[in-house]
């Protein structure tokens, strides 16, 4: 962390910063601003050096109420104290600066020695903060490092008893990082910032890790499994929530209950049929939702004891088009932009071929909250609004590729579609 030894002093009068100047030039580097606007701009380029601000409230451009209501919204104010200069003494406006996140308050006219103890106080008590954050870091990284080397354990021994796994488990984990990204930038309603993304997609490698109670005569059957051998194997969702239950004393409870959701609800389906609770729509957690998409894929365009590997084309078209039971459209227009980095990661990672592919590395920032329904979304209403009026069965189709999407279907009439064969076949 960069050294703090700067106080930002935000006053209009320029009395005020002289008497406040005197009082700091010999413990502090100084900047000065005379309005909200440029302590803003100030504030943005010296961010990692300001120790403090020192803000009066009445301004003009922006007042300093105004400057805390940006500071809150991009997290400088929990970072930076800001101690509040006023001669506004009245109740209304203490707790207003208050609510806004003012470290402290100084009434006008003020004692220099006070205002020295107080702003040093301040200080002080915030760089033990961001220290204590440090150390909660650097225990935190060295606890995920500890969980990913007891996950890689576990995953090893899944890998073992199921002869097909190969490197199902790396795959998975990058196929729903990949996924997750391009969420992320579509829907922002589900808050998903770079280390969710990364604690998710670690989670994932225990999606399977229940199989570990299967008889092997049903996990690694060369044929279809029977009505009751089908209901055995179901229940590797159950019995690995019961293994991730015995492991809460991991104290990763983040991580953990990740693990569950996605190693029980990974086989729901967006219809409610899946199992094994039978959840419908956004009822099924958002972790699992990616995993399950994820998963399928890579079921598909691998060889498994039963079955031999299908293109990767025809995969997306099964998925797209509900052979593999129905998802979220919200999710299925994301795996669309991501066909060709899941084909060159299936392709890199193949059981049996060492890694190659290393996909883009895409820092998120956390989407800020926002109250209007997303603007991918509102035009996606209207667009299926729209098919249900002409009634009509309406299809997206790349014919260089043969990859395409049965987008409504009012009726039966084009049922073959859902075959999952290139376009013209169907």
């Amino acid at each position: 962390m960069k050294k703090r030894d700067t106080l930002l002093i935000v006053d209009d009068m320029e009395v005020n910063r002289a008497i406040l100047r005197s009082l700091f030039e010999r413990q502090y580097n100084l900047l000065e601003a005379e309005n909200g606007e440029q302590a803003l701009l100030l504030l943005h380029e010296y961010e990692e050096h300001v120790a403090a601000m020192l803000l009066d409230l009445v301004m003009p451009v922006k007042d300093g109420y105004e400057v805390m209501e940006e500071m809150g919204k991009s997290g400088l104010v929990s970072r930076i104290p800001v101690i509040v200069i006023t001669s506004d003494d009245t109740a209304e406006s203490e707790v207003r600066a208050f609510d806004l996140g003012a470290a402290d308050i100084i009434m006008k006219p003020f004692e220099p020695h006070v205002v020295k103890r107080r702003v040093q106080n301040a200080v002080d008590l915030c760089r033990h903060k961001l220290h204590l954050e440090e150390l909660v870091e650097e225990q935190s990284a060295s606890l995920r490092e500890s969980n990913a080397i007891m996950i890689d354990a576990l995953s090893s021994i899944i890998e073992y008893r199921s002869v097909e796994s190969g490197q199902h488990i790396r795959r998975i984990r990058m196929f729903t990082k990949i996924l997750l990204e391009d969420v992320a930038k579509a829907y922002q309603e589900y808050n998903l910032d770079s280390r969710t993304i990364e604690i998710i997609a670690d989670a994932s490698s225990m999606h399977d890790i229940g199989k570990i109670a299967i008889p092997d005569s049903i996990l690694n059957k060369p044929g279809s499994l029977t009505r009751e051998e089908f209901e055995v194997m179901k229940t590797h969702t159950t019995k690995g929530c019961e293994m991730l239950s015995g492991l809460e004393r991991m104290n990763d409870k983040e991580y953990i209950g990740y693990a569950y959701n996605i190693c029980r609800y990974h086989h729901e389906r967006w219809n409610g049929k899946g199992y094994p609770d039978g959840l419908k729509g956004d009822n099924i957690p958002i972790c699992a939702q990616v995993v399950a998409i994820a998963d399928c894929y890579d079921a598909l365009t691998t060889d498994r004891v039963y079955k031999k590997a299908l293109p990767a084309e025809q995969a997306f078209n099964m998925i797209l088009n509900g052979e593999c039971g129905e998802f979220s459209p919200r999710l299925l227009e994301c795996f669309k932009n991501v066909r060709e980095d899941f084909a060159a990661l299936s392709r890199a990672y193949a059981d049996g071929v060492g890694p190659k592919f290393k996909p883009e590395r895409k820092e998120l920032r956390k989407p800020e909250t926002i109250d209007a329904v997303n603007t991918m979304e509102q035009g996606q209403m209207k667009y299926l609004t729209l098919l249900r009026y002409v009634d009509s069965t309406v299809m997206e189709v790349d014919l260089n590729t043969g990859i395409y999407h049965v987008v409504y279907m009012p009726n039966r009439d084009f049922e073959l579609l859902r075959s999952g064969s290139r376009f013209e076949d169907s």
